[in-house]
């Protein structure tokens, strides 16, 4: 299973560095892109994608997320969005049980 981002180039950089090879480079400040449309069809694409297993973006780019992708790629326990950043801190730990059927972390 692979593992691919989707995000800024900023964002995405130091997960090339790690010889991550699978990303979505996404530049909202460009005038010409729709970001929305831009993370939907990437994130789209990633979700339908056989040979990915985890899909990493920032926290913060959820936002630029439809409802309906969002709430798909939030669902997915394969492939399983991982996000960074922001506030949500506690998301993997949410999935992991939601996959598992337990809390692994619980003391």
């Amino acid at each position: 299973m692979q593992v691919a981002v989707v995000g800024h180039p900023t964002f995405t950089t130091g997960f090339r560095l790690a010889g991550v090879d699978r990303f979505h480079e996404i530049r909202p400040e460009d005038d010409d892109v729709d970001a929305t449309a831009a993370y939907d069809d990437a994130v789209e694409e990633l979700l339908d994608d056989d040979d990915v297993g985890i899909v990493v973006m920032h926290q913060d780019d959820l936002d630029h997320l439809s409802r309906d992708v969002r709430e798909a790629a939030q669902e997915s326990i394969e492939p399983t969005l991982v996000t960074l950043g922001g506030d949500g801190g506690g998301q993997l730990r949410e999935k992991i049980k939601r996959a598992i059927g337990i809390d692994l972390m619980d003391q």
